[in-house]
């Protein structure tokens, strides 16, 4: 058997990450040892909570961190952010919250003004973890 890492230890099984069925995806997958953590808005309660940047921004990253810890990763494992926004006015309150939430170093991001999120956010966050 050919093995390019010296050792097949180091291949980890995929799974899917909260998956709930008769939803059309997961919000966070393990291949190896990353972590693809879906679109985040921070519902509670299949609802969404707070109406403003600040509030929804919060929520999303926590539930970014929810899904980072139920894959067994740490948020500083955490190399790569898109940013889903509605009104780029909002980015400076949304960084305020970040520069709080992210952990240091932070991670690459992009932040993209969209048209419009589902359920009407104003934010939308995804993440990739890896594992070192």
């Amino acid at each position: 058997m050919l093995s390019l890492c010296g050792s097949s230890a180091a291949f980890a099984q995929n799974k899917a990450i909260d998956f709930k069925p008769g939803m059309p995806f997961s919000n966070g997958f393990v291949a190896g040892n990353t972590l693809y953590v879906a679109g985040q808005e921070g519902p509670t309660n299949g609802k969404l909570e707070g109406t403003d940047i600040t509030a929804q921004t919060t929520n999303a990253i926590a539930a970014i961190e929810r899904v980072v810890k139920q894959a067994g990763f740490q948020m500083k494992d955490i190399v790569s952010v898109t940013v889903f926004i509605a009104d780029v006015n909002d980015v400076p309150k949304m960084n305020e919250v970040y520069k709080k939430l992210m952990p240091d170093p932070k991670p690459a991001r992009a932040t993209v003004q969209v048209a419009g999120l589902i359920g009407g956010a104003k934010i939308e966050i995804m993440a990739i973890a890896v594992k070192q």
